[in-house]
């Protein structure tokens, strides 16, 4: 999907039609007043205050009409330049046209402002010449948003929309918005009943149903088994901390406004832990190593807590509950390199299982300039970023280089994929660490006897198993692969009366099997079963009726195909288990 803020002219429009929908809204609504409407990746908004009205999503077709109406008048869009004070003048009675005017910095000494026909307002532009110009858009939908973002301001309205230069760009775009739609991982996740949430539990505390929890368990099996043969150790740790633990890390320092707030209990303060590195320092100073032991490679699928804002929770690919398929790697410098590609290897082997092709490799830096964010330790940093670099050049891997996007305490390979709904994410991360192994004392004796700190490297493969699988469900439009499906075969006994007793036999021989089936005996028409086994994206469905049951055999229907398929019993296990061990 096209990025509107990074197309020029694109932008230039969609800043140009924030205000158009601005002046059709002040013709509708003439008490309406208007905070910031800015262009957005996805196209622009504006952020209004209405009163006691309501606009609901069916009020868009109004206010589009009326968009179009101006837009026919063919206004030109006229900059003016005044001071401060005329600003303060002319917007006296807009309470959000004064906030911003008083938040400008004094050296502005000139404010500009744009006027089409009736409708003036405070801007820097630019934009296009006239409101005729602005021919194709849509206004997306209607949602509530805080004035400036603050939970304790008044919720304003915020209306959504997207500009074209032509109407064929327009109607493409609008196609793939409809794409989305479908593919969006909240839809699918209720309509295929694998997780739900609700306010009485929290917000961004989604819970897996049990269909949604089988696919969860063969992400956390499917991974801990390809670890467990490249040496991982797994542990399992609390999910509370103590807070001298994350001060003594720096996440309280660096990321406590990330983290739930502090627990009283027995005067010792506990937080929700945000991430799993302190407990695996605790657990290598659990031992004095010999340079012998090392690597010594911890994994865990931990369950982490961060106070996400309310408006970046995204069902459950972004929550403030979620299980990191984390690891920490305790290394000498000298294994650095080859643990560092270890960890790539397996990174593109799992892409490899799951068919991801579109992804980039990310070198995430620190901003020397922000000393609040990270770790003070120009050294360390240099030390740090400069054996990363060269490990990712040896290796031969492409990257791109993103200053400010280091973790506090040392920079990291991101792979950010390109997922089929929404924008690029980082899906897979390596990070290089000499800060914590200092910070927590950590120590292994050397060949020469001297006590030396390890290297860790922090890294997750599938990220965290939530914000995969809602990767993969938006990837597949649910239709999982075979191996992950939570019902990999529906079985429909054409009639209960003559067919059930032999759908019951291959139910219990199926299942005997490994596989993962159910049985639809309901008193309901075959065709109407047939769809709903379609619904429910199934990737086998057996119809097993008169025929089947004289020949013992099977006949089945693969999703997505609209043939039918008759095999002998036999024939069938072999093709499904072989399909489910290719991960086809």
């Amino acid at each position: 999907m096209i990025n509107i803020k990074e197309n020029e002219k694109l932008s230039v429009m969609n800043h140009s039609c924030a205000h158009l929908l601005a002046q059709a809204v002040k013709h509708l609504y003439p008490q309406a007043m208007f905070w910031v409407g800015p262009v957005i990746e996805e196209g622009f908004y504006y952020d209004i205050d209405l009163g006691e009205e309501v606009i609901t999503d069916e009020d868009l077709e109004k206010i589009e009409r009326e968009m179009k109406k101006i837009a026919k008048d063919g206004k030109r869009i006229v900059r003016h330049e005044i001071s401060k004070a005329e600003a303060l003048e002319q917007f006296k009675n807009d309470p959000y046209k004064i906030d911003l005017i008083r938040r400008m910095d004094e050296s502005d000494t000139v404010i500009s402002c744009y006027s089409q026909g009736d409708f003036t307002d405070l801007c820097r532009g630019p934009h296009v010449e006239t409101v005729k110009e602005l021919k194709y858009f849509k206004l997306l939908k209607t949602s509530g948003a805080y004035w400036k973002g603050d939970a304790n301001n008044k919720m304003l309205q915020r209306i959504y929309g997207i500009c074209f230069d032509t109407e064929e760009a327009l109607d493409a775009h609008l196609k793939e918005l409809e794409e989305a739609k479908m593919r969006d991982h909240r839809k699918l996740g209720k309509e295929l009943e694998l997780f739900m949430s609700d306010d009485l539990v929290g917000r961004g505390l989604p819970m897996f149903l049990p269909k949604g929890y089988i696919v969860w368990q063969e992400l956390e099996n499917y991974i801990k088994e390809k670890e467990k043969k490249l040496g991982y150790l797994h542990v399992m740790t609390p999910c509370v901390g103590n807070v001298e633990l994350y001060k003594t890390s720096g996440h309280w320092e660096h990321y406590k406004e990330n983290m739930f707030p502090a627990m009283e209990v027995e005067g010792e303060s506990f937080v929700l832990r945000p991430m799993n590195c302190p407990h695996h320092m605790m657990i290598y100073a659990n031992k004095l190593h010999s340079y012998k032991d090392l690597p010594i490679r911890i994994g865990e699928i931990a369950h982490d807590f961060r106070y996400e804002a309310s408006g970046a929770i995204k069902g459950i690919e972004r929550g403030r509950h979620f299980c990191q398929n984390d690891a920490h790697l305790f290394v000498t410098p000298e294994q650095i390199k080859s643990e560092f590609k270890n960890v790539v290897d397996l990174i593109f082997d799992v892409y490899k299982d799951f068919h991801i092709t579109d992804y980039r490799c990310v070198l995430s830096l620190r901003d020397p300039e922000d000393k609040e964010k990270y770790h003070p330790d120009d050294e360390m940093w240099n030390k740090a970023e400069n054996e990363l670099r060269e490990v990712l050049n040896d290796l031969g891997i492409e990257y791109t280089e993103e200053i400010g996007e280091a973790a506090f305490y040392g920079p990291k390979l991101d792979v950010n994929v390109k997922p089929a709904v929404g924008n690029e994410y980082t899906l897979s991360t390596c990070q290089l660490d000499f800060c914590l192994p200092a910070k927590f004392d950590l120590k292994y004796v050397d060949s020469d006897g001297v006590k030396k700190t390890p290297v860790v490297l922090h890294r997750a493969i599938l990220g965290s198993l939530d914000r995969f699988m809602a990767y993969i469900i938006e990837e597949t439009k649910g239709a999982f692969p075979l191996w992950l499906s939570p019902v990999q075969v529906n079985i429909l006994p054409v009639n209960n009366e003559y067919h059930l007793e032999y759908a019951k036999e291959i139910e219990s021989w199926l299942s005997d099997a490994g596989i993962r089936v159910a049985l639809d005996d309901r008193e309901e028409k075959v065709g109407y079963r047939m769809r709903e086994s379609v619904m429910q994206k199934n990737p086998y469905t057996l119809i097993l009726g008169q025929k089947e049951v004289d020949n013992q055999n099977i006949s089945f229907r693969r999703y997505g195909k609209e043939e039918t398929t008759t095999v002998s019993k036999d024939e069938f296990l072999t093709m499904i288990k072989e399909e489910i061990a290719n991960k086809s």
